[in-house]
C-alpha cells in the first residue's frame, strides 16, 4: 500500500471499528469512545510535538493533565463566598508573601557580591518561609473548616453560573499548563533525554501530590464534583415537551436521546479543538521554524553550529506540547462533571498515550490522531473481547477446572498484555509507526 493511500485506509478502520461497535453495543457506547478518542488525539498531539518535531523525551504527562483538569474546576465552579470571607485574604497575601520572597532571594543572587550575598538570601529566605507560613496557615485552616463535607475550598471564578465557562476553562488550562512548563522547561530542558524524563516524571508527582494534599485549592482526594457543562443536562432535555417529541418521532426514548444528544455535542466541541490544533500543527510542521525543529531533532550539534539556539526552540515546543496536553486535561475534567486527583494514573496518561503517538506515526500529526483514536478503541474493547475469547477457550472445560479459572481471571490483564503486544508488533515490522513521518 503507497504511503497516500495508508492514511487514509487505517481511518476508514478505525470508523468501521467505531460504527461496528455502535452497532453491537449500542451508539451510547460508540459516542463515548468518540470523545475520549478525541481528547486523547489532541493529547497525542501534545506529545508529538514535544516528541515527534524536537525529540523532547517528556514522561510527565499527567502533571500538565492534571493542571489542565485543575484549571477546569477554577474557572467553571462558583467561588465560595463562606471560604473566601474565612480565610482568602489570608491565602492570597501568603502567595504574594511567597513570590515575593523568592523574587528577593534571586534579586540578592543576581545584584549582590560578596560574602554578604549568601548571607542576606538566607536571611530572606527564613523570614519569607516564615511570614509566608504564618499568614498562609491560618487561610488554610480558615478555608476548609467552612462546610469540609460538602466544600471545605475557595471554589472558582464562575460567579455567573453559566455553562460555558468550562470551554473557558479548557483555554485557561492550556495557558496554565504552559505556564508550568516555563517554569520546568528553564530548568530542567539542559538536561540529556534520559535524564529529562526523570525529571518530568519526578515533577508530575510532585503537582499530583500538590493536588492530593492542598484542600484549599481543589478539595484534595475529597474530589470535586457536578462541575458545571457547556452541553444541556438530561434531565433538562427530558422535562423539554418538544425535545420528548423530535425523540420519539425518531424511535427513541426521552432518556437514551437524551444521553446520545449531549455526547453528539461534546463530540462536535472536541472536534472543533482538535481540528483547530491539527490545523495549527500541520502549519507549524510546514513552516521554517517547523523544518528548524526536525533539524535540531535530527542533530543538535549541527543546529547549533548553524546559529540556532537549541535550548529555546526546545523551551518553545516544550510549552506549545504541554499547553496542548492541558487543554485535554480540562477537556476531560468537564465531560466527567468531576476532579479526582488519584485518577492521574502514569499508566492511562503516560504509558498509553505514547503508545498512541509510537504506534500511529511520531513526527506525523495525522498519526497521532490515528493513533489516538485506534489505541483507545483497543483499551476499551480488550476486555470484553478477550472475555468473549475465552469465553470460548474454555466452554469445554469442567466448571471446576483450575486451568479454567485461570484464564477467565486473566482476562483482566488483557488490556496490558495487548498494548505491549501491539507496540512490539508495531515496532517490529512499522518501526516508524502505521502513518510515518514523510
Amino acid at each position: 500500500m503507497t504511503h497516500s493511500m495508508r492514511a487514509p485506509a487505517l481511518f476508514a478502520l478505525v470508523v468501521v471499528l467505531i460504527i461496528g461497535t455502535g452497532y453491537v453495543q449500542g451508539p451510547n457506547t460508540a459516542l463515548t469512545i468518540v470523545n475520549y478518542g478525541l481528547i486523547s488525539a489532541i493529547m497525542a498531539l501534545g506529545v508529538n510535538l514535544q516528541w515527534g518535531f524536537a525529540g523532547l523525551f517528556n514522561v510527565g504527562i499527567m502533571g500538565f493533565v492534571a493542571l489542565g483538569g485543575l484549571a477546569s474546576v477554577l474557572m467553571s465552579m462558583p467561588p465560595v463566598k463562606e471560604a473566601w470571607v474565612a480565610g482568602g485574604v489570608n491565602i492570597l497575601g501568603g502567595l504574594a508573601i511567597g513570590a515575593a520572597t523568592i523574587i528577593a532571594a534571586v534579586l540578592a543572587q543576581t545584584r549582590m557580591s560578596g560574602r554578604g550575598k549568601t548571607l542576606v538570601t538566607l536571611a530572606v529566605l527564613i523570614v519569607g518561609f516564615f511570614a509566608f507560613r504564618t499568614v498562609f496557615d491560618a487561610g488554610v485552616v480558615a478555608v476548609e473548616a467552612v462546610n469540609p463535607a460538602s466544600t471545605g475550598y475557595l471554589g472558582g471564578l464562575n460567579a455567573f453560573d453559566q455553562g460555558w465557562f468550562s470551554i473557558l476553562g479548557w483555554i485557561f488550562g492550556g495557558v496554565l499548563a504552559a505556564g508550568a512548563a516555563w517554569l520546568i522547561g528553564k530548568t530542567a530542558l539542559g538536561l540529556r533525554s534520559d535524564y529529562l524524563a526523570i525529571a518530568t516524571l519526578g515533577i508530575a508527582e510532585i503537582i499530583l501530590a500538590i493536588l492530593k494534599n492542598e484542600d484549599w485549592l481543589s478539595r484534595g482526594v475529597k474530589n470535586v464534583v457536578g462541575l458545571p457543562r457547556p452541553v444541556p443536562y438530561e434531565t433538562d432535555l427530558q422535562n423539554d415537551p418538544a425535545f420528548v417529541e423530535r425523540a420519539a418521532g425518531l424511535g427513541y426514548e426521552a432518556v437514551e436521546a437524551s444521553t446520545l444528544f449531549t455526547k453528539l455535542l461534546y463530540a462536535g466541541l472536541f472536534s472543533i479543538f482538535l481540528l483547530v490544533i491539527l490545523w495549527m500543527a500541520q502549519m507549524a510542521l510546514k513552516s521554517p521554524w517547523g523544518r528548524m525543529m526536525r533539524a535540531i531533532r535530527d542533530n543538535e550539534v549541527a543546529a547549533e553550529a548553524m546559529g540556532k539556539h537549541v535550548t529555546a526552540r526546545h523551551l518553545q515546543v516544550f510549552i506549545l506540547g504541554s499547553a496542548i496536553c492541558g487543554i485535554a486535561g480540562a477537556m476531560i475534567t468537564t465531560l466527567d462533571s468531576t476532579l479526582t486527583p488519584t485518577s492521574y494514573q502514569p499508566l492511562r496518561f503516560t504509558f498509553l498515550i505514547w503508545v498512541m503517538v509510537i504506534v500511529g506515526g511520531s513526527g506525523n500529526n495525522f498519526g497521532a490522531v490515528l493513533g489516538g483514536f485506534l489505541i483507545w478503541w483497543l483499551w476499551v474493547q480488550v476486555e470484553p473481547l478477550g472475555q468473549m475469547l475465552m469465553n470460548g477457550v474454555t466452554a469445554g472445560m469442567a466448571d471446576g477446572s483450575a486451568l479454567k479459572a485461570h484464564l477467565l481471571d486473566s482476562v483482566a490483564h488483557m488490556r496490558l498484555l495487548t498494548m505491549g503486544l501491539i507496540l512490539l508488533l508495531v515496532l517490529r515490522f512499522s518501526p516508524r509507526g502505521l502513518v510515518p513521518e514523510r
